[in-house]
């Protein structure tokens, strides 16, 4: 492999038995090289940014929260709450530096829901304005997220090109997109101008990403291949201990 790949360590599935800031320690001291999250609004900032100085692993994203279900930004008639959650974000992850904020959209469809969730982009886009901060939209696959407003990649693309922003971007996730589409190679090629930030996991198990019906050794190779510069998210459900399943990065160029 052409490089050694830097794994980010998703604290949304890892180390869910520690608070939000041991976790971050914990995955410094297994040698990750950045970490993420899902929502981490039930702990302090300060002691996230404490933990992320004392680290000196950066917070790669955070998610928009969920609502009552998978996220609000896509919910028309709940225009309110959406911008709301993003304010929520937004100063969040100005509080702990964190790079980006993955904007949840919701169980939705249709034509409301698009307008629906470009309004709320727009709004997002102008609350991180000068912070540093890029959004990222995340497919997320029809089995584990029936009815979520978007689905595969070609959908967001269509959805980052309306906006032309260039603070939007695409969260590809592997583990989504090759049940949602397949063909990874061809199509992370396609979308690289627009991926924000990439993760990864077993297909079908989403375990840790060394099984299953995806060769990450060929997909890995390929995204540094074809010029990608960032993080790979570790997202993925631990089989059993996170410390016990972690050997699958000696494999992976990590």
């Amino acid at each position: 492999m052409g490089g050694v790949t830097r794994f980010s360590a998703n604290l949304g599935f890892l180390w869910t038995e520690l608070t939000l800031p041991d976790a971050i320690r914990a995955a410094a001291k297994a040698g990750f090289e950045a970490v993420e999250c899902h929502w981490p609004y039930d702990t302090d900032p300060a002691l996230v940014k404490a933990a992320l100085d004392e680290t000196g692993l950066p917070m790669l994203a955070l998610n928009t929260v969920r609502g009552d279900g998978n996220g609000l930004s896509a919910l028309a008639g709940r225009e309110t709450e959406a911008r709301a959650a993003i304010d929520q974000a937004v100063d969040y992850a100005v509080a702990i530096g964190a790079h980006n904020i993955h904007v949840m959209a919701g169980f939705a469809s249709g034509e409301a829901a698009h307008r629906a969730f470009l309004s709320s982009l727009d709004y997002a886009l102008a609350r991180v304005a000068g912070n540093g901060i890029t959004l990222l939209i995340e497919p997320l696959n029809r089995f584990d997220a029936p009815g979520y407003f978007l689905q595969t990649a070609d959908q967001a693309a269509e959805i980052i090109a309306q906006i032309n922003d260039p603070n939007l971007k695409l969260m590809f996730d592997c583990y989504h997109l090759q049940i949602m589409q397949g063909d990874l190679s061809r199509l992370l090629q396609s979308m690289l101008p627009i991926i924000g930030h990439i993760q990864i996991a077993a297909v079908p198990s989403r375990a840790e990403p060394d099984e299953g019906e995806l060769d990450y050794r060929h997909i890995l190779k390929h995204i540094q291949d074809i010029g990608y510069k960032g993080f790979i998210g570790a997202e993925y459900h631990p089989r059993g201990s996170t410390e016990a399943g972690l050997g699958w990065r000696r494999g992976l160029g990590g």
